[in-house]
């Protein structure tokens, strides 16, 4: 249909002030996009739709009668279209639902949420944890607007915004022999019962780790939480592999256990937050991926990434634009 939704509300007005000229006074428009919007709408309808009388006045013909109950309930449903639109707009701005890899839960998210709040006023926040398939299936349902994870697996979301290397660490009890060394390697830790976080992508990509050292390990624990395999560890049930340091406000470690940096060359993780809208992110989703961003450069991505020191310095990306 060539009739625009400009031209359909110009016939409209003209129709209820039964008046060129009074319908362009109320548009505050000269006569000539009128008379055009009413020439286009009759060649679609194919008749005459408005009767002229003198002096500028209109009547409606019968079949403009129809074209007009047909006109008020496309305005109708356009007004409604624009208050959804505003509700969406101003709902969006107090809530934001936030998916997050299993683990960040309790040991990441939490403090950066408080910062978010602190800067954006009180807000309801909606936060969903699951495993890589569950995150990636999430953001192609729209059903959440950003997901904080590890580039591990398929790409999650539109966008991926990389926020900090993660590379993998060894966790054992304190009076583990290995403790006392500065770092580890995959092999060393081939020779431990291994306890396992067994999560879909994530197992996989942990068992792959010790192809660097050419054997598999004996796995002693699999468990799918966090805080179990921790448990685990402490109870000197075997070691096991993280790649993330909790945040001391967030959930940590016992006395138990301590963290040892693996020296292989070994791929390194990437903490990143994914999203559904590619370059035009709403204002809400680009200031949690700031404070998310500020959060971990000021504990120190040393802090939570456990690495040998002269990695240290390589491990936050540029501040996203």
């Amino acid at each position: 249909m060539r009739l625009t939704l400009r031209q359909i509300r110009y016939v409209h007005e003209v129709a209820r002030l039964g008046s060129i000229s009074a319908a362009c006074a109320s548009l505050h428009m000269s006569a000539s996009p009128v008379l055009a919007a009413i020439k286009v709408a009759e060649e679609e309808v194919g008749t005459a739709i408005f009767v002229r009388r003198a002096a500028h006045g209109v009547d409606l013909t019968p079949a403009g009668q129809k074209f007009l109950v047909s006109v008020r309930r496309f305005l109708s449903a356009g007004l409604d279209f624009e208050r959804s639109v505003s509700e969406v707009a101003r709902h969006s701005t107090h809530t934001i639902s936030i998916g997050c890899f299993s683990p960040f839960g309790g040991m990441l998210i939490p403090p950066v949420l408080r910062r978010f709040i602190e800067a954006n006023g009180d807000c309801e926040i909606i936060l969903r944890e699951g495993e890589q398939p569950e995150l990636r299936r999430w953001l192609a349902t729209g059903e959440v607007d950003l997901v904080v994870a590890y580039d591990v697996g398929d790409k999650l979301g539109t966008a991926n915004t990389p926020i900090c290397k993660m590379p993998a660490h060894a966790i054992m009890r304190v009076d583990d022999p290995l403790a006392k060394q500065e770092s580890v390697s995959i092999r060393d830790i081939a020779q431990r019962p291994l306890i396992l976080l067994d999560l879909p992508e994530t197992r996989t990509w942990l068992l792959t780790l010790f192809d660097f050292a050419g054997e598999r390990p004996k796995i002693g624990l699999r468990a799918r939480s966090y805080e179990s395999i921790r448990a685990a560890v402490a109870n000197g049930l075997g070691v096991s592999i993280f790649n993330m340091r909790p945040l001391a406000e967030a959930s940590p470690d016992s006395p138990l256990l301590t963290r040892i940096p693996i020296s292989d060359p070994l791929r390194q993780p990437t903490l990143i937050v994914a999203d559904p809208y590619g370059a035009h992110k709403p204002a809400y989703v680009n200031s949690f991926i700031q404070t998310l961003y500020q959060c971990i450069l000021d504990v120190g991505p040393a802090n939570m990434a456990v690495v040998q020191e002269e990695f240290a310095k390589d491990l936050m990306y540029p501040r996203p634009k």
